[in-house]
């Protein structure tokens, strides 16, 4: 029977935790001296008051536990209301230069941080993080969001943006379609999974349904999966946060891609994977249309009220039994604006959304994902057997491994739309090589990154 997506209708944001597509037009100050970047520096935790505020946030679309939040946030301080303005992720990214500089939110989802931060269009959080005590929490979870002045390298400076959640990245499995097959637990090697894959495709069921149409290419997720599985998250990391001498075109990267490429030609993916856009790709799955779909943890507490024990989770298997996981995983990013009217009201949100326990329910039960914090604060109850409670669990085990890496989506303003998504269309389409898709990617990169 086929199921609506009740909860979540838009197209790919992450995340995210988590992509990125380029903006449409260069940044303010793109040419001639850069802005400096404001800093708050209260000496003392902001308050909320009494004074009736409003508070200017601009959201992505479709993804309900930003909103969620906010209501929760206006019914323990009925003072603050909310004006809020929403859009699809790719449209959020091609205004965010625009809108920080003429019109800033006080809260807004951010894309790639690289160019807003070196254009002075973030407030930096640096003061802030001090006095509500952010600067104590595990380092791994601010990494992602800190950056030198100039807005290169990432994971280290200043903090530009803070997280609603922490996300991670993995892959999803319709339990009935598995059973068919005789899956009775997730693959525990990259070698037992193309045995599923090839026995699914044996037995009539499209083994991969994954969009990879329009502006944002999702062949990324399972390709950023496979990266895991034959190298190392470091150099990926360094790759993604601009570190001197990162290239993303690496021998274990090359065979990433070619392992993408033999799924292919395989016909392990819904042959419409082209023309298929997030949204498409949600309503297939519900509606038992694939067996797997990489994707992200945000849509946890989706799946489990419309399919209800019906989904399983799992993150990518090593190429050995045993081996270290490591997954995409990054907080879903939201910053203030360097000029934002009300900072210190926005600052106290975002600490309350890691502090508070009603919040931090929210971010399980809707957003599905790990809350952000200290490693001792209050854990919403989650129930055995869920997706989500799977998820929750394999991002504790990805932490354990120290495998998180940020998306490869990340690594400049261009690189989703100029770089990773054209190529792996092309990929897709047999008109791309693994070696020149990974070439015009660092090409693109080079071109950004002005390296």
């Amino acid at each position: 029977m086929t199921r609506s997506i009740s909860r979540r209708q838009a197209a790919l944001g992450f995340l995210a935790l988590a992509g990125t597509v380029a903006a449409g037009c260069s940044g303010p100050g793109s040419s001639g001296p850069k802005p400096s970047n404001p800093g708050a520096s209260p000496s003392q935790a902001p308050t909320i008051g009494s004074e009736p505020v409003t508070l200017k946030a601009y959201f992505e679309t479709g993804f309900p536990m930003a909103r969620a939040l906010t209501e929760e946030f206006t019914r323990q301080y009925p003072n603050v209301t909310w004006d809020i303005r929403e859009d699809q992720f790719a449209v959020i990214t091609q205004n965010a230069p625009r809108v920080l500089a003429d019109d800033p939110p006080d809260l807004m989802r951010l894309p790639q941080l690289s160019e807003l931060v070196s254009n002075g269009l973030l407030l930096d959080l640096d003061g802030y993080a001090n006095v509500f005590g952010w600067d104590r929490w595990p380092p791994s979870q601010l990494e992602q969001l800190r950056s030198a002045p100039e807005g290169s390298p990432r994971g280290e400076g200043s903090l530009y943006g803070m997280g609603l959640n922490f996300s991670m990245t993995g892959v999803f499995y319709n339990k009935t379609l598995a059973e068919r097959i005789g899956m009775s637990a997730p693959p525990a090697t990259l070698d037992e999974f193309d045995a599923l894959l090839s026995d699914a495709h044996d037995a009539g069921i499209v083994p991969i349904v994954q969009f990879n149409g329009g502006a944002t290419g999702g062949f990324a997720f399972p390709l950023q999966n496979l990266m895991a599985a034959y190298g190392q998250p470091g150099p990926i990391n360094d790759w993604i946060f601009q570190r001197p001498g990162a290239d993303i075109d690496t021998p274990s990267n090359l065979s990433a891609v070619g392992h993408l490429q033999d799924w292919i030609r395989a016909g392990y993916f819904d042959p419409d994977a082209n023309a298929m856009e997030y949204a498409q790709m949600m309503g297939k799955f519900l509606a038992g249309d694939g067996l797997f779909m990489f994707n992200g943890d945000w849509e946890s507490g989706n799946l489990d009220a419309e399919m209800s024990g019906e989904v399983g989770f799992f993150v990518m298997p090593p190429r050995e039994a045993g081996g270290p996981v490591a997954a995409m995983s990054a907080p879903l990013t939201y910053g203030i604006g360097a000029h934002a009217k009300n900072p210190d009201h926005a600052a106290y949100f975002l600490n309350w959304v890691a502090t508070d326990e009603r919040a931090r329910e929210i971010a399980v039960e809707i957003g599905g994902s790990h809350p952000m914090g200290l490693p001792d604060a209050p854990m919403p109850e989650v129930e055995e057997g869920t997706v989500t409670a799977e998820t929750l669990a394999a991002g504790a085990l990805v932490s354990g491994d120290n495998g998180a890496m940020d998306f490869i989506a990340n690594a400049t303003g261009s690189i989703y739309a100029k770089g990773w998504t054209p190529q792996l269309q092309l990929l897709f389409a047999g008109e791309q090589s693994p070696e020149g898709l990974l070439a015009a990617v660092q090409n693109e990169y080079a071109s950004g990154t002005g390296s």
